[in-house]
């Protein structure tokens, strides 16, 4: 007897099913698993039996919909790229700053990555969050 399919409510997909993700997400229509094993290979040698085992884990797991209803299989991800980053920085503030938004940004500006641009536009960010919660 088959297992039922896992329920994935909060999608935290492994660094190969994420990158899957992406490229379906470039994609932007159902593709076939030559469609994401071409898409990877722009950025990483990737076997195309592995990208077929992993598209049929992903399956399993729900992070993405096969249609078999064609010759060649196409596969859609379930899940938007904000819906998946939400749900993977949930998880990261969680263990890694004990649920703090304000240790993870004091982090990430310490280590001093963000150009004056990217400062610019987080400081309008949080501009704008402030009103949002004033109104």
């Amino acid at each position: 007897m088959a297992e039922p399919p896992i329920q994935m409510t909060n999608p935290l997909p492994t660094d190969g099913e994420l990158a899957i993700l992406r490229a379906l997400w470039a994609i932007g229509a159902p593709a076939t698993v030559r469609q994401v094993h071409d898409e990877l290979l722009r950025s990483k040698d990737t076997a195309y039996t592995t990208v077929l085992k992993m598209m049929t884990i992903m399956t399993e797991k729900q992070l993405v919909q096969r249609d078999d209803s064609e010759r060649s299989h196409r596969y859609t991800a379930l899940y938007t790229e904000p819906a998946v980053q939400s749900s993977m920085l949930k998880s990261f503030m969680a263990n890694a700053f004990s649920g703090s938004a304000f240790k993870l940004v004091q982090r990430a500006l310490d280590d001093g990555q963000a150009s004056a641009e990217e400062l610019d536009a987080i400081a309008k960010l949080i501009a704008q969050a402030k009103s949002r919660r004033k109104a």
